[in-house]
Parts: structure tokens; C-alpha cells; sequence
């Protein structure tokens, strides 16, 4: 569709585009959804111009070498966005359509927003940065160390694994999941929460049948009661933290090897 506009005075270049390189450039829809089709706004576009202290309209066109208003001359060719699953290429040719979305439609970053290739390539240089940390902290794991991380992600099944399941699990686990995996390794409770499981698994403890009490496994004597509403391993590693709780975690130990 064309349009005739009738060209007023020419208005300078704002401070906006300082900078501006001239690429390939990849938008899309931000969020989950991702629709065959999208169209978004192209006309009745408004950008505050703060060096002139007033809103310029702007319009997607085919023809024009700006996207303001204020700067077409002759005949207009309008044009329509249109997203499509959920993406939108625009080659470095198309120059006013890129200023449009890059610089100065409302919409970006609230409906759309541009792929950023640098900011892309530092994620992806961090993510492989703390997958290698994480494989290099997995690797010299001890072996009840990699165990106790290990039931977090594959539960009782650890119990039935042999050392060299554990070990090839436990990397598969850093490589997958590395930032868990790292923060696994950091928490002590991780641990104390696997020897009290091992406990119970090997009846050094017992649990009651309402989670709510752990006994020694032989004499049925109380070691402690679980505080209402938590997970009785987590209550349990917070005991072998007391006094108490000390001396009941290092017979435990001594029990298990």
C-alpha cells in the first residue's frame, strides 16, 4: 500500500544511532509462546526525542532511508511486521526496518527483543567454564563424598551402585547439572544427610514409620525427635551439628566402616 507524505523539514539524526553497525540482524518473541504468525505494530509508532523535547512518529516502510515521520519524501510504501514462530530475520539491507526495531519501537524489549550474539557467546563461554570446573571438582571427589552429592540427584539407587558407578555418575551429574552439582559439593549437610540415610539403610538407626523419630537400630533407644514439618534427614543432619548430635554422628561412623 502506498502513501503520499508530504515531506517537511529535515530533522537531524538522533544520538541513538551513534554507533550503529550495519548486520544481519534476529529478533523475537519474548516468553514461552510462539505463534505461526505475530504481527506487531508498524504504524502510529511514537519515540520521545529527547534533544528536541518532543515524541516523533514513526512508520515501517519499504521505500524510505528513515523511519521517522518527519524524514519521509515521496510516495510511502508501508509494510506490515510479522514474527513468524515466534522470529523475525531482518538482512543488514534493510537498514530503516532494523533502526525501527533496534532503536526506537516501544515494543522491544517487552513483546520482542534482539538476539545479541556477544552476549549469546559469554553465556555459552560461561556455561562451559563452570561445566569444567564442575567435572574438575567431580574428579577428585572422594568416594562417600561423590555418593552423598550422588543421592540428591538418583536417590536410594545409589546404595546398589559400585564405586565405579558412582564415579561415572557423579561426572555425568557435574557435566549436566553443573552449577547444582557445585553448590552439592559446597553444602555439609549434603553429607551428614547421607550418613544418616546409610544409617537407617544399614538399621544402625531406625526410622519410625511416621518419620517423626530415630532410634538405635538394636537397643530401640531414642536418638532424637524430628521438629514438625521437616524432612526427618535434614532435622537429622542439623542434630549431628549439637553436642548430642556430635557423638551419636561419630558412632555412626564407626558403625559404617
Amino acid at each position: 500500500m502506498n502513501k503520499t507524505i508530504t515531506k517537511t523539514k529535515k530533522s537531524k539524526v538522533p544520538a541513538a544511532e551513534n554507533g550503529w553497525e550495519i548486520k544481519d540482524r534476529n529478533y523475537y518473541l519474548i516468553g514461552d509462546n510462539t505463534p505461526i504468525m505475530h504481527m506487531i505494530r508498524s504504524k502510529n509508532v511514537f519515540w520521545f526525542d529527547s534533544e528536541t523535547g518532543h515524541e516523533r512518529e514513526l512508520r515501517a516502510t519499504t521505500n524510505q532511508k528513515s523511519p521517522f515521520v518527519d524524514q519521509f519524501s515521496g510516495n510511502v510504501g508501508l509494510m506490515h511486521i510479522i514474527f513468524r514462530d515466534g522470529a523475525l530475520h531482518v538482512p543488514k539491507n534493510k537498514q530503516t526496518l532494523q533502526k525501527l526495531l533496534s532503536l526506537y519501537h516501544p515494543h522491544k524489549g517487552k513483546v520482542y527483543d534482539e538476539v545479541d550474539n556477544v552476549a549469546k557467546a559469554t553465556d555459552e563461554l560461561d556455561d562451559i567454564e563452570i561445566q569444567i570446573d564442575a567435572l574438575n571438582v567431580a574428579r577428585k571427589l572422594d568416594l562417600d563424598h561423590a555418593e552423598a552429592v550422588l543421592r540428591v540427584e538418583s536417590g536410594s539407587t545409589v546404595s546398589e551402585m559400585s564405586s565405579k558407578e558412582i564415579k561415572r555418575d557423579v561426572l555425568l551429574f557435574a557435566k549436566r547439572k553443573p552449577s547444582l552439582f557445585l553448590e552439592l559439593v559446597e553444602d555439609d549437610n549434603v553429607e551428614l544427610r547421607n550418613v544418616g540415610i546409610k544409617a537407617v539403610e544399614t538399621s544402625i538407626l531406625t526410622l519410625s514409620g511416621d518419620n517423626r523419630t530415630f532410634t538405635w537400630g538394636t537397643t530401640k533407644r531414642k536418638v532424637m525427635t524430628v521438629p514438625f514439618e521437616e524432612h526427618p534427614y535434614s532435622a537429622l543432619a542439623a542434630f549431628f551439628k549439637t553436642d548430642e548430635g556430635l557423638e551419636v554422628y561419630k558412632n555412626i561412623q564407626k558403625r559404617l566402616k
